[in-house]
């Protein structure tokens, strides 16, 4: 997903409002998760978010989501978020985050997704990092709070 950071959309600072943010990353982790299941799908939860560098106004944001592991009825989904300055083509890693999102069925009562394959090496690796950097982040959050 792309989206171009405007006046709505920020704070009196000329940067992103964190809501704002999160529902585009909501939004594009629930598309990838639709695409891959054939199935509207809801959000259970998202894992900690740090705003890691600001996003100016006028600036392009980069949305990109894909899911990295299913359970019977839940999808686990990698959402990034880059800005880039459309007149230099810079761009910066702003913040990232993990979503579980559940299938469900014509009813609204969840329902089972496919297994995820990842049939190529670059597939397999980009879960790898995935699943490790979801462990990793966790075992951060745990750590600041561990008195």
């Amino acid at each position: 997903m792309t989206e171009m950071l405007l006046p709505n959309d920020t704070n009196n600072l000329g940067r992103a409002l964190g809501g704002a943010v999160l529902h585009w990353m909501d939004v594009c982790g629930a598309i990838a998760g639709m695409r891959f299941s054939s199935r509207q799908v809801v959000t259970a939860s998202m894992d900690h978010v740090d705003f890691i560098a600001p996003i100016e106004m006028g600036e392009v944001v980069v949305i990109e989501g894909y899911v990295f592991n299913t359970g019977r009825t839940s999808l686990d989904v990698k959402v990034e978020v880059h800005a880039e300055n459309p007149r230099t083509g810079e761009e910066r890693r702003t913040t990232a985050s993990y979503f579980t999102f559940v299938a469900l069925d014509e009813e609204g009562r969840p329902t089972a997704v496919p297994d995820l394959a990842c049939p190529t090496d670059a597939e397999q690796a980009l879960r790898t990092r995935a699943v490790e950097g979801r462990r990793e982040q966790l075992r951060e959050v745990v750590d600041r709070y561990d008195l």
